[in-house]
Parts: structure tokens; C-alpha cells; sequence
């Protein structure tokens, strides 16, 4: 992703879950007394706190290369997927593994994998030391068991641009690993669906006629070097800041179904690798999601008597607030379905849509230095049922969106610094089982350009998420991720790489806690060392 450049340019760019991981044991790391005084020629590997992705033990394992290709343009690599001969067809966890190496100078660049037209990977890559990095992250893909059972068409991109200044070739491997489902290792129905299908650019969808399960899964990315890289910092139009959008900086994604708003969402605020007109709080550290863009996930079960018609209804995802005609927005889009198998047609209906409507202002108040004071608020209930083998289920899904920020900057946007808060609390009652989803997202920061030339960020990121699922009073399963990264680092503008004399310190604590186990570590860095790893579960 190329980087946006104003000078003021103060604010500007240089991803269940994935996991890069790696770093010295903890021990190793505290007798480390060789913290350079100033970023050098090359640094600690890319490594995150976040846990391993789990896998089944005591079965059978196979393994298949999907990808092995070096991106030096935007060409895309194009191969075919076959299951493996081995495990079986079907399998209690199959795991992504993407393993990456790039030397030289480069941004950061964004990429996707899609393995018969279904998008199973979205990614963004680390930059590189003069040196060179390798890098690795891995995700759980067993809800894509349907794609993965036949052979398919495989297309990754990882859009790159490599010259006489940017020198990084992109060297990427991808595998799959396939764990046989045997004895108590089982896949999860639950989370397995029976069919995976791509939105298509037609945008519609036609069911199985015995669907009784929806969801639908947008890996929403604003990206590309413009604006909406930096969505959260627009300020309305007349506003004297080089990002405007007549709205200010609230976004949202959204999801409809025939025009009817079926589902809203708060996109996360990733900051990529180069983000923040800061590539050296990231060098070691990437911010949360930032190497594997988690999809934002929709409840669409609601629809599911509506659309089990046989026909093809028209699905559409936006995002709410972009500026008409602006680019930057990606919204690749599968739909997961569950299939009733005791009947061949479930019918149903759609019995309750309240859409509240956006409510919100951003109010500019001008002075030295400028503040934008942004509210936002959205809420949305859709219920339906389903007449199934099983019984008659109803499912009621209520979506509430809300956002807060402060945003100032000083002339020529120095300094820049904004303090935001973003909520998504869902709650989908299906049958007698409610699951609630309180999802929690901030982001506080500021840079400034100093005397000398000398650019300061420093910022904190958020990213929290607990989850509870009930029936009758008792509680079948929780889970509690409080994912927190804080950085500051600082470095001499506008003079060439080996004198920019940079320093810098950044902390990641990531914790996961629930009925399946407890996680919890620590990293912390200074110039580019890893100083600190520490496991407290």
C-alpha cells in the first residue's frame, strides 16, 4: 500500500484467528543487555503475542502447498488446489500457514488468497530491513471444508512495485494442514457450514431450498493510500485538513438484502505496517489484525425463509460514510450456509426489521489547534424463523454501533492527534441459546514533527472482544480477548535511511481467556530487540 504524502503529511501510511509468532524464549530475552542505541540495518523478525492456533492432537495430519510465489508487481499468482490422497474428507482443523521473506526497501502491501473463488486469507505484509525479515502467520480455515474438498482454481495477490527504490521482492509460501477427523477429534457442526459460496460481482445469491443457517463474512479493508487508509482521520468537507468526506470519519459497514439493511458493522481500524507516518513502531510489532484481516461476520439467518424461495436475491455490501465516487474500500464476501438434512425445503419468514437509522454529528471547531468532535450511533433488530426438521427456530439478531472521537491538529496538521473509541454489540437469540458479542475497538495517538526534522508518533491501539453464549440461565461457553498495543517511536525526516538516527519502543499484551483455556503474553521492544517475552497462562 502506497503511502499518501502532505506536508503536512504528519498522518499518513507508509492484519478463528491468525497468529504470526516466533521471538527468543523469555529467558533468553531478559538476559539481553545489548539494546542498540538507534535502529540499525536490521531487526528482530516480525512477532506477535497473540496464541497458536489450536490443533488436534493425536490424529493423522497432511500437508499441501497451495502457493509459492514471489510478487514483484500486480500480477497475481494462479495455481490449482488439490485435497490431499491422505485424512480423509473431512477434518477436524485444517490451518493456513503463510511464510514470508523480503530484503531491501518496500511498503507494506496488502494481499488475498482465494481458493475457488472464496476468499480464505486476507493478509498485509510487514516492511523489511535492509537485511531482511521472514515472517509467519497462520489461521484456522476448517470452515472452509466445503471449498477444500475438491479441486480448485487458487489466485493470491499481493500487489507490489519493485524498482530502483523499492527493491523488496516478496517471497511467499502458503500450506494447508489437514487433521483427520477421528474419535473425540470431530469438526465442530456449529461452526462447520455444509456449503461455502462467493459473493460473485453480480451480487446475488440462491440458495439451497433446505438452507436453515446464514452468515455471511466481509474482509472490509480500507486501503490503497488514499483517504480512506486513514478513514478514522477525515474531517468534513470545508475543514482545513488534507482527508475530507462531508460526513467526517464515521464508517460502517453494511449489508442488505433486496435494499433492506440486513446487517451493520463497526470495521475495525487497522494500521498497517507502515502506519501513522511511522514504519518504526511497527518493524518488530505489527498492530492488532494488521497481518491477518479478520472478517466482519453477519448473522443473515433472519433472511433465511425469504431466501430458501429458489430464486436469486440481490446482496449487497457498502460502506457507509465513503465519499461518493472515493476508492480505497475492499469487500470480498462469502456466505456460509447450513443445510437442514431431514428435509428438502425449510420455509419460513422475515417477522421484524427495525432499522433506527444513523445518528451522529461531527462538529469542527476552528482554533489553534482545530478539534473535530465526532458522535455516531446505529441500531438494527431483524427476527425470522425457520420451519425446520427439528421444530420451528426463530432467530432475532440486534446490531449496536457507536463512535466517539476527538480529533486535533495544529497548521500544516502539527501535531495530529486523535482519541477514538468504536463499539459493535450484538446479541442472536436462535431458539432458546442467546449469544452476546461486545466488541470494543480504540485508537490513541499523536504525531508531531519537531525541531531537526525529528517526526514523534506515539499511540495505543485496542482490541477487545467478549463474547457469551446462554441458554436457560446457564452459560455454555465465554471467551474474553483483550489484544493492546502501545508504541513510540521517533526519527529524522527528509535525509536518507542510514541517517535518520531512529529510536523507538513498542509493547503488545495479548490476552484470551474463556471456557477453552486462558493465553496471556507479553512483548515489548526497543530499536528493533525484542526486551521482554513473557507468558503468564
Amino acid at each position: 500500500m502506497r503511502r499518501r504524502r502532505v506536508m503536512s503529511t504528519i498522518i499518513c501510511g507508509v492484519l478463528a484467528a491468525g497468529v504470526l509468532s516466533g521471538g527468543p524464549p523469555a529467558a533468553a530475552a531478559a538476559e539481553r543487555a545489548d539494546i542498540p542505541a538507534e535502529f540499525g540495518s536490521d531487526w528482530h523478525d516480525p512477532v506477535t503475542a497473540a496464541p497458536p492456533v489450536r490443533r488436534p492432537e493425536g490424529v493423522p495430519s497432511c500437508e499441501v502447498t497451495v502457493v509459492r510465489a514471489q510478487f514483484r508487481d500486480f500480477t497475481p499468482y494462479r495455481g490449482a488446489y488439490t485435497p490431499p490422497d491422505r485424512c480423509g474428507s473431512r477434518w477436524s482443523a485444517v490451518v493456513l500457514r503463510l511464510d514470508g521473506r523480503v530484503k531491501g526497501r518496500q511498503y507494506d502491501r496488502l494481499g488475498h488468497l482465494a481458493i475457488g473463488g472464496v476468499e480464505v486469507f486476507r493478509t498485509s505484509t510487514p516492511q523489511p530491513s535492509p537485511d531482511g525479515i521472514a515472517w509467519s502467520v497462520e489461521k484456522d480455515v476448517t470452515r472452509y471444508g466445503d471449498t477444500l474438498r475438491r479441486p480448485q482454481p487458487v489466485e493470491m495477490l499481493i500487489g507490489n512495485v519493485v524498482d530502483d527504490t523499492h527493491t523488496g521482492v516478496i517471497d511467499i509460501t502458503v500450506t494447508l494442514t489437514f487433521h483427520a477427523a477421528r474419535g473425540a477429534a470431530e469438526p465442530d457442526p456449529a461452526t462447520t457450514p455444509d456449503r461455502v459460496v462467493p459473493l460473485g460481482a453480480a451480487g446475488t445469491l440462491t440458495t439451497p431450498r433446505n438452507t436453515e443457517r446464514i452468515l455471511a463474512e466481509v474482509h472490509a479493508t480500507g486501503s490503497g493510500g488514499g483517504c480512506e487508509e486513514y478513514w478514522y482521520l477525515t474531517v468534513p468537507t470545508g475543514a482545513p485538513y488534507s482527508c475530507t468526506a462531508d460526513g467526517g470519519p464515521h464508517r460502517e459497514v453494511r449489508i442488505s438484502v433486496d435494499g433492506r439493511t440486513a446487517g451493520i458493522a463497526a470495521p475495525f481500524p487497522t494500521v498497517w505496517t507502515g502506519g501513522w507516518s511511522n514504519p518504526f513502531l511497527w518493524y518488530v510489532i505489527p498492530g492488532p489484525r494488521a497481518l491477518d484481516v479478520a472478517p466482519v461476520v453477519y448473522d443473515l439467518t433472519p433472511f433465511a425463509g425469504l431466501l430458501n424461495d429458489g430464486r436469486p436475491h440481490r446482496v449487497e455490501v457498502s460502506v457507509a460514510g465513503v465519499p461518493a465516487g472515493r476508492p480505497g474500500w475492499s469487500t470480498p464476501t462469502n456466505l456460509l450456509l447450513w443445510q437442514d438434512e431431514g428435509r428438502a425445503v425449510v420455509t419460513g419468514a422475515l417477522t421484524r426489521h427495525e432499522d433506527g437509522g444513523l445518528d451522529g454529528e461531527s462538529l469542527h471547531t476552528p482554533g489553534s489547534p482545530h478539534r473535530l468532535d465526532t458522535t455516531a450511533a446505529h441500531r438494527l433488530t431483524v427476527a425470522g424463523y425457520v420451519d425446520t426438521s427439528h421444530g420451528r427456530v426463530t432467530t432475532t439478531v440486534t446490531r449496536a454501533l457507536a463512535h466517539t472521537s476527538v480529533h486535533r491538529w495544529g497548521d500544516g496538521e502539527n501535531p495530529d492527534a486523535l482519541d477514538a473509541t468504536w463499539t459493535d454489540h450484538e446479541t442472536v437469540t436462535a431458539g432458546g441459546t442467546t449469544t452476546r458479542t461486545r466488541r470494543t475497538y480504540t485508537m490513541d495517538g499523536e504525531t508531531t514533527l519537531g525541531e531537526g526534522d525529528r517526526l514523534r508518533t506515539v499511540l495505543s491501539l485496542g482490541d477487545r472482544v467478549h463474547t457469551v453464549s446462554a441458554r436457560g440461565g446457564r452459560t455454555l461457553s465465554w471467551s474474553r480477548l483483550d489484544d493492546t498495543y502501545a508504541g513510540d517511536a521517533t526519527y529524522t525526516t527528509g535525509v536518507p535511511r542510514d541517517q535518520r538516527h531512529a529510536v523507538g519502543t513498542s509493547t503488545e499484551r495479548y490476552r484470551l481467556h474463556g471456557s477453552t483455556g486462558c493465553h496471556d503474553r507479553t512483548l515489548a521492544t526497543a530499536q528493533g530487540t525484542v526486551t521482554e517475552d513473557r507468558r503468564r497462562c
